[in-house]
Order: C-alpha cells, then structure tokens, then sequence
C-alpha cells in the first residue's frame, strides 16, 4: 500500500513517527519547489540577463542590477561594456544564429566605472518551432582571479629577475677570468720578448670579447622579446633551410645531416622566422652533443610531420645524450653542457619561448650515451591568429 503526500508517493511506513516523517518531507519538498520559483533568481552569486534578437535586456536579477546599474530597455553591449557600437564577433548574435551554448571570457565595465572580468555562458531559449526569441546570459565576475594571476607573474618575473642577476654574474665572471688571462699571457710576452705569446695571449682576448657580444645579445634577444610576424608558411621550407645551413658545418665534423620531411604538410600560420631559429638551436645543439660523443659515426635528422590536428618537428641525434642531473636543468637560464666559449645558456630557453607563444610545446627524449629527440608540437588550432580573429571562446 503507498500512500501520497505533497505530490510525493512513498511505500506507507508503520506507526506515527513514519507517518509524521512522510508528511514533513512532502511539506520540506514543496517548500523548495516554491523558493526555487520564486527566489532563487534573485539569490544565486551570478549575474542573469535576458536579451531580445535586438539585443536589449528585457529582463536580469538583482546581482545584476547591482553590478550593471540600471539596464531597463537598454542595449547588451552599452551596460555590460559602455559601448555604442554592437561588439565585433559578437557571441549573443552567434547564438542567435545557430542556437549553441557559448561560454566566452570577456572585459567589460561595471556601474563605478571600474574594468571588469567575467566569463559569461549564453543559453538559447528555444521554441518547439525551433525559434530563439531570447538569450539568458549568465555571468560570474572573474576579477579577482585575473588580479591573482597578475600578482604571480609579478612574483614570478622578479624570481626571474632574481636568477637572471646570479646567471649573469656568473657569466660575466667567466669571461673576465678569461680576459685576465689573456692579459696576462699578452704582458708576458711583451716582456720576454716573444711575440708567438703575445699572438696566443692576443686570441685569447679576441676569443672572450667575441663571447662578451654573443653573451649580451643573446640576453638581450631573450629578454626583450619580439611580437610574431605570423604568415602563411611552408613548414618543410623552414626545415630545408636549417638542414643546408648547417650542411657544411656538420660535414666537416664528420657528421650526418639529413631531412626526412613529409610530403603534403599544409602552411601553417607561423613566424618564419622564430621557428627557424627554434630548430637552428636544436639542430646545433645536436651536432655538439654528436662532437663530444665517443662514438665513430653520427647522424642528425631534421623531420617533419602532421599527426591529429598538430604539426610537428623533430631533431634527434645520436649524440652523448644527457643524464638525470642535466635533464632537470636544460631549461634553467644561462644553463650550457657545451663549456666554457661555447654556449650562452639560452639557446633552449629561448626556443620554448617561442614555441610557447605558437601555443605548442617542447618535449624530449634522452638517455646518456644514448642520444636525444627533441620535438616542438604545434596544435593547428592553437597557433597564432591574425588581428581580425578578435575574441576568445573558452
């Protein structure tokens, strides 16, 4: 036997106490139904619109009243961001169109006057005739987060700056110890007599106020940075050029370069001329770690290849590889294996750089002994944009 109560059915349960429990839920689940219908509108921590096919608010709770101020009769885009003009690449009039949910991150203006964050989702109120007279937009006021964010990148680029000093002074160490040495064998030489000694004392100064000019343009590049001159382009154009630049540079050392680059990859929107360096930097890395190997014979390959939305490059080499200890260190600020003269330590730093700002990432393979791949991964539809791609969905 059941019984109802309150538009509840539940099996009977004996005695009074039972009893009194069914009808105290019933009279609970209906005092829900009735404050969700009739508060929750008002209660809840975000900011609700309703706007017509002609972008007017015809409707909003009380969060957004006092966020927005007054928006009776008014235009979307002129209370959320002050605008008198309908919003390029506007996301209501998208959802109006095909009748998608769309959760879009966007800056505006609340009533004092102060710049806002929000991320705001778009829901079309749908008609069984499949017309969309209204969309409900939902924000949640993201500011402050967006405020901690630019906390921790301050907090960060000091630590940066921080161990950007101690490489720096450890650097510019270096190369004075090898200036005084210099020096040294040069004053040597003009007292003895020898000119043979003062030739050698002489390149030994050339050789380290070349490495100053190397040192501080490298620093210099990485630190300031450049805005990516995107363009349509041939990703196996950018690797043919590194392999014939280095062609002759690894003959001489005895080792093999090659390409294996896969036919039919289509252009990608890049910087020609960032990833060109992010692959001369692997490619000569690689020919290093070839000339410190023991081993008799080496290879380099440049290759290239299109694997699920996502071009790739890959460097690999059959070189000295890395162990655990440098492995953890390649990507730390002036960190080299290549010693003393030879490497800046930025090479690496500076390739993730960019190949972060394509919206891809590096990653590597290693063992000592053993060789390492390294490979930098570009999403297609994470790679740059041009400017008329206003907008950003989440």
């Amino acid at each position: 036997m059941t019984r109802q109560c309150g538009g509840c059915e539940t099996e009977r349960v004996p005695g009074e106490k039972g009893r009194h429990r069914i009808v105290q839920s019933g009279i609970i689940t209906e005092e829900i139904r009735t404050w969700v219908r009739s508060e929750l509108w008002n209660q809840v921590p975000v900011s609700i619109s309703v706007i017509d096919r002609q972008f007017r608010i015809v409707e909003a709770n009380r969060m957004f009243a006092q966020n927005y101020g007054f928006w009776q009769d008014r235009l979307c885009y002129n209370v959320y961001k002050g605008r008198t003009e309908h919003c390029e690449r506007c996301a209501a009039e998208m959802t109006f169109s095909d009748g998608q949910i769309r959760v879009r991150e966007e800056k505006g203006v609340v009533r004092d006057g102060q710049q806002t964050y929000y991320v705001v989702q778009m829901v079309p109120l749908v008609r069984p005739d499949g017309e969309i007279p209204y969309i409900i937009e939902a924000s949640t006021d993201i500011t402050a987060t967006k405020k901690l964010e630019q906390e921790k990148l301050v907090a960060e680029r000091l630590a940066a700056v921080g161990q950007t000093v101690a490489g720096l002074a450890h650097g510019i160490k270096n190369v004075l110890m090898g200036l005084e040495g210099g020096m040294y064998v040069v004053r040597s030489g003009m007292e003895k007599g020898d000119g043979e000694r003062i030739f050698r004392g002489w390149q030994m100064l050339e050789e380290n106020i070349s490495r100053i000019t190397t040192f501080v343009k490298g620093f210099l590049e990485f630190a300031k940075g450049k805005t990516p001159k995107v363009q349509l382009v041939d990703p196996n154009r950018i690797a043919r050029k590194v392999v014939e630049l280095f062609k002759d540079t690894a003959r001489i050392a005895g080792i093999e370069l090659r390409a294996d680059l896969e036919e039919g990859i289509p252009f990608a929107l890049m910087d020609e001329e960032g990833v060109h360096t992010c692959l001369a930097n692997l490619v000569s890395n690689a020919l290093d770690a070839c000339e410190i190997s023991d081993k008799g014979i080496h290879h380099v390959t440049l290759a290239t290849r299109e694997t699920e939305g996502s071009l790739i490059f890959e460097v690999a080499d059959d070189g000295a590889g890395m162990d655990y200890e440098v492995k953890k260190k390649i990507f730390t600020t002036f960190f080299s294996t290549k010693g003393s003269g030879k490497g800046t330590g930025l090479g690496l730093l500076s390739t993730r750089k960019i190949v972060q700002e394509h919206g891809g990432k590096v990653s590597f393979e290693s063992g000592e002994g053993a060789g390492s791949v390294f490979r930098l991964e570009f999403p297609r539809d994470r790679l740059p944009r041009t400017e008329n791609d206003a907008g950003k969905e989440v």
